[in-house]
């Protein structure tokens, strides 16, 4: 098995998670110019953000970066009537936070096509994606480019199908993790692995580099997902809870304050299973029972997601939070990566 750090081109096998809406170039620049693999999450970003961002991190390193998309999988909801249903069933929301119910869109997420092209201008280190297996297409261009490609499996099939479509390195995701469940063979409810039951097995059935994710926050964790055959550690909540991140001070405070058997697993804010913490806005849409579609919950709830985050109210936001939050306790990035280096040996 090839040398993550070889094929990264990184100091250390230590990868940021990539935050899709919560990612921030302060956060990703301090994890690469530590020496591990900062990434940036782009869901939603369209062509034109994606070149400011990537301008923006070329600005804060010069060290590898990932840059991170969600693949579409063909169910997704297309904008439609329904719309003005469940918009109108989230209104007690909306107004909570002193905005318009959002009117129908063009579309709720740019195209694949559109995020890929400005990805290869960027030309990041690595392309990581979720969701998925990129197409033999993707897959070629990014090795063309000298870009790598990381993919991140929920089960042992999924990490087959990976590394059989060409990816130089999978994420292994446990259950434990935080955000959102990338499962792509199966419901996302079927494919709960735990951590430390699916490292090792994928780590078998594997060549190239696997990276444990999941319940990772400290130099224990990354002892325990070495020893289990993990090339390295994609470290979420522990990162996430410091100053670096895009997380508000809410955001933070839940982190800190959720005991690991008090995180959930909910459809609610997105249409697609993640694991946070139940804060009103979790217990209320659930209670209804009125949950639309992938990506319409999500652009739905995102519209006062939004505006509670900049007014700093946790309990109308998306508070993505792994079992390992009681973990996080360092307030800075650079904090956070001393802890986890001191759980390998260089």
């Amino acid at each position: 098995m090839s040398d993550l750090r070889e094929v990264l081109g990184i100091q250390h096998p230590i990868l940021l998670g990539p935050f899709g809406g919560m990612s921030s170039v302060a956060l990703t620049a301090a994890v690469s110019n530590a020496g591990g693999l900062g990434a940036y999450g782009l869901y939603g970003y369209d062509a034109a953000r994606i070149r400011e961002t990537a301008a923006a991190l070329r600005a804060a390193t010069d060290q590898p970066f990932a840059l991170n998309i969600w693949l579409p999988t063909g169910d997704e909801v297309l904008p439609g009537p329904q719309h003005t249903v469940f918009a109108q069933a989230l209104q007690p929301f909306y107004e909570a936070v002193g905005v318009e119910i959002p009117s129908r869109p063009e579309a709720y997420l740019p195209s694949l096509d559109e995020q890929i092209e400005a990805i290869w201008e960027a030309a990041p280190a690595a392309l990581s994606v979720v969701y998925g297996v990129p197409s033999a297409e993707i897959v070629d261009e990014a090795h063309r480019r000298g870009i790598r490609v990381i993919g991140a499996a929920t089960t042992v099939a999924e990490a087959v199908a990976l590394e059989e479509g060409g990816a130089d390195v999978v994420v292994a995701s446990g259950a434990e993790a935080a955000g959102h469940r990338v499962s792509f063979l199966r419901l996302a409810e079927d494919s709960l692995v735990g951590t430390f039951a699916l490292v090792p097995q994928v780590a078998d059935a594997l060549s190239v580099p696997v990276v444990a994710a999941g319940g990772i926050a400290d130099r224990r964790g990354v002892a325990a997902a070495l020893a289990l055959g993990a090339s390295g550690v994609q470290v979420g909540t522990a990162f996430l809870a410091t100053a670096e991140s895009a997380a508000n001070d809410a955001h933070r405070a839940a982190i800190r304050a959720t005991a690991a058997d008090e995180s959930v697993l909910t459809r609610a804010m997105s249409g697609r299973l993640a694991r946070g913490a139940r804060n009103r806005a979790v217990r209320a849409i659930e209670a209804s029972g009125t949950i639309a579609q992938f990506p319409m919950q999500n652009w739905l709830t995102g519209r006062f997601r939004t505006a509670a985050g900049q007014q700093n109210l946790g309990e109308l936001q998306s508070l993505w939070l792994g079992q390992g939050a009681p973990l996080a306790t360092r307030d800075h990035a650079a904090d956070v990566f001393a802890e986890l280096i001191a759980g390998h040996s260089a």
